[in-house]
């Protein structure tokens, strides 16, 4: 029958994600050795088309081109699955959605008028069907072989869902937010990263998007009520994940108060 057959694909990103795949090293030689890799353009020049039993996807929307190439994949794939922040909710270059995307190609291409680009940078699921979505900024590199290896042997992957909070508690980490009065988005930020930055004394940044059922508006309420002002906390919300849509949301609530009391 012969291995299944694996597919990388990228589209806009840093390539960060696929990196950290290349990064896990002995746990990837061990990936590599049970799936036929068919087309990786990061780690190998072998380019072969479909059809793909696994094809993984980085990157967001953000031309008519990508349109219609994830179109394919799609078509291509039995199982799709979109890794890291760009992949699933349109990362850090869905901070132009909603601005005026043609100011923007002024500002920064000589001849804009050869630039073909669509107005907002959307996420892979408001496409094409998501077998599954491996969050992060960049993607936990374990969690994204655990998501093979599953596949693999016929089981549901194991990723967590619980906040950042949580991960804290376990590690004996200080509440930042609690102790020094630093804004921290643990509380509402799925876990994926072990709890890094709060245990370097910074708040979570949000890295890996909204956790299950998040109450953002307490979570501001209490910033808010820290002294914090609506425009800081909606600011906080714009990172790598700004088109999540509980934190789309919450944000877009903030600038509309802001608007309100001006």
């Amino acid at each position: 029958m012969g291995k299944p057959k694996l597919g990388v694909f990228k589209f806009a990103s840093c390539d960060g994600c696929q990196l950290s795949l290349l990064d896990a090293e002995d746990q990837l030689l061990a990936v590599a050795d049970a799936v036929e890799i068919r087309h990786f353009p990061e780690a190998s020049s072998r380019m072969e088309a479909g059809p793909y039993d696994i094809a993984l996807v980085e990157g967001s929307i953000t031309t008519p081109h990508d349109a219609e190439r994830i179109q394919q994949i799609r078509r291509d794939a039995k199982f799709l699955m979109t890794i890291g922040a760009c992949a699933t909710s349109g990362g850090i270059q869905a901070l132009r959605n909603g601005a005026d995307t043609a100011e923007f190609m002024r500002a920064v291409y000589a001849s804009p008028e050869y630039i073909q680009v669509l107005d907002k940078s959307t996420p892979i699921a408001e496409h094409v069907k998501v077998d599954f979505e491996l969050r992060g900024c960049p993607i936990n590199q374990y969690q994204l072989i655990e998501v093979i290896q599953s596949l693999l042997a016929g089981r549901n992957p194991r990723t967590p869902r619980h906040s950042v909070c949580l991960d804290c508690k376990r590690r004996g980490t200080v509440c930042v937010t609690v102790a020094q009065g630093t804004p921290c988005l643990g509380p509402v930020t799925q876990s994926g990263c072990n709890a890094i930055c709060p245990s370097y004394h910074r708040g979570c940044y949000g890295c890996y998007g909204p956790a299950a059922q998040p109450n953002l508006v307490s979570l501001s309420t209490h910033a808010l009520n820290e002294g914090a002002s609506a425009a800081e906390v909606s600011h906080n919300l714009r990172n790598f994940n700004v088109y999540a849509p509980a934190f789309r949301n919450e944000s877009q609530r903030l600038t509309d108060q802001i608007k309100e009391q001006n």
